[in-house]
């Protein structure tokens, strides 16, 4: 017998740990089939004369010391501190970036980076999570401050009887105040419904363990003393006070993996669609693969196959004789969110830098700003400077990049780029964050099922999961693969998850589907 193939559906975070598994601990060779011409998945970096674009922003943190440990193998941290690390002069930093010299020279590195977070709201900036602060009151008012307490009690008091829909999640946590001011406006323009209309798993998965409680707790502890520590374990996510993060971004860690995976053995085709399966006893036997390229399409057989596909286009790719009609009726009603990022390069920022924390270019310290505003469209903001110095051509520029959730084929989906780009920034300019004349350059990025959504036939998954869990070499991973809201983490966690399942031969794929249900796996 020759040696085992596997095929990995995708090269994304979940498809490439998946191979360096398999490369790492047996002797099956991993094949990866990406239909794109890029590594990384949601988590790639975009080069954009020479400014970079994380998708969505990827910290790298995670409660799992597995996974901290394999990025840190992948790429060590930094010994040396970051461009703009304050305990180096400014215009020493300056000379050093401004030398000419390549910052790839040692790029392979994680940088550890400070976390700052703050909602947008009345046009203030307000910290994430909300604080009672004396800001948080100069910019509320006691009369908001008053509303937020007595309905944050009236809930404590007399729960809610039924916590059905996220927004019965929401002001059972927080009070009906404190969700209308800085949750309801931001999770509607996220998935483009009411929060009335979404299942209060998305909240229990997404911010189960945060709480007005630890929030404060956290804060006491912070004002009071505790060394921190990179691991964070006993912190809320949402707390977390600092992250590694690759020096180039994201896209960097998983193309050095992509390298790590053809250099041990495993093949990676880019521009290689599956557009259709063959089925033997419960075992898929061959995939048929397009190249976009050229057109043709051959058939490769396999001994295993990984999934990070949407599940909407897996049941697709099935015989059509093979697939109940409720399945593939089931599979047709999953929703997804989709996603535009408008990447653009200013001289600098209007809105002024309030906290006491420094940066290189005199701008505001954040890495995500939560645009809570009902006028704008515009939902999240990234500061790519504040993420990695290393992410901009020019320090002295700021580079920011404006997220805008949407469904492919609606009204802003189908804006030319240079009608969004011209939209993004009038809609900066209406909340007074920049000056027109202050733009240079901008880019757009469209990104398709960036969000596996909640509702739509979702309510009926588990028939899906029965229906492809009886396929014995069949794995589903990542956060498309098990229409599941993973995080980076928790998609590489269902790689190792189902590479072990293999090693062990275990015919139950529980273990894969209980990560990211399991507490210390959660996204709080």
């Amino acid at each position: 017998m020759g040696q085992k193939k596997a095929i990995i559906i995708g090269a994304g975070p979940a498809g490439l740990t998946a191979a360096y598994e398999l490369l790492t601990k047996s002797d099956i060779k991993p094949y990866i089939y990406e239909m794109s011409n890029d590594i990384g998945g949601l988590a790639k970096t975009v080069n954009f004369k020479g400014n970079r674009l994380d998708i969505g922003g990827h910290r790298f943190f995670s409660k799992s010391t597995l996974v901290m440990e394999w990025w840190q193998n992948i790429m060590p941290l930094q010994d040396q501190p970051a461009l703009d690390d304050k305990m180096l002069g400014r215009e020493a930093l300056l000379a050093e970036k401004k030398t000419g010299a390549d910052p790839e020279r040692t790029d392979l590195v994680m940088l550890i980076r400070r976390r700052m977070s703050r909602y947008f709201f009345q046009r203030a900036l307000f910290n994430y999570p909300v604080s009672l602060s004396c800001k948080t009151v100069t910019n509320l008012g006691w009369f908001r401050i008053l509303k937020i307490g007595i309905s944050y009690l009236k809930v404590k008091v007399s729960p809610l009887s039924k916590v059905n829909t996220l927004e019965d999640f929401l002001i059972s946590r927080f009070g009906r105040e404190l969700y209308t001011y800085f949750f309801k406006s931001y999770t509607e323009k996220v998935w483009g419904v009411p929060c009335d209309r979404i299942p209060a798993i998305w909240g229990a998965q997404r911010i189960k363990g945060l709480s007005i409680t630890k929030a404060a707790m956290h804060a006491l502890r912070k004002q009071f003393g505790g060394a921190r520590t990179l691991s964070q374990k006993k912190t809320e996510t949402s707390l977390i006070e600092q992250f590694l993060y690759p020096k180039l971004g994201p896209g960097q860690l998983w193309e050095e993996v992509a390298r790590q995976v053809q250099a041990m053995g495993g093949e990676i085709y880019l521009n290689h669609q599956v557009v259709g399966l063959d089925i033997g006893e419960k075992n898929i036997t061959a995939l048929s693969i397009l190249d976009t390229t050229t057109g043709e399409t051959h058939a490769v057989e396999c001994d295993y196959a990984f999934s990070t596909m949407p599940m909407k286009d897996l049941i697709a790719c099935f015989p059509s004789a093979y697939v109940p009609g409720r399945i593939r009726e089931i599979a047709e009603g999953l929703l997804y969110r989709d996603f535009i990022t408008i990447g653009v390069l200013l001289k600098k920022l209007k809105i002024t830098n309030d906290t006491k924390i420094k940066t290189l270019n005199n701008s505001i310290p954040d890495n995500w700003i939560y645009i809570q505003e009902k006028d704008v469209q515009v939902g999240r903001m990234q500061i790519y400077n504040n993420w990695s110095p290393y992410m901009v051509r020019d320090t002295d520029h700021v580079w920011i990049g404006l997220e805008y959730f949407c469904n492919e084929g609606d009204w802003f989906w189908n804006k030319t780029d240079l009608e969004i780009q011209e939209f993004a920034v009038n809609e900066l300019v209406s909340i007074n964050f920049i000056d027109s004349e202050d733009v240079l350059d901008s880019t757009i990025i469209r990104q398709l099922k960036t969000y596996p959504a909640y509702f739509g036939t979702y309510d009926k998954f588990d028939e899906l999961r029965g229906f492809t869990d009886q396929i014995a070499n069949l794995f589903l991973i990542g956060r498309n693969g098990m229409h599941r809201y993973n995080n980076m983490d928790h998609s590489m966690l269902t790689a190792m998850a189902a590479v072990q399942n293999i090693i062990n031969g275990e015919s139950s794929k529980d273990a894969i589907w209980q990560v990211n249900t399991e507490q210390q796996y959660h996204e709080e």
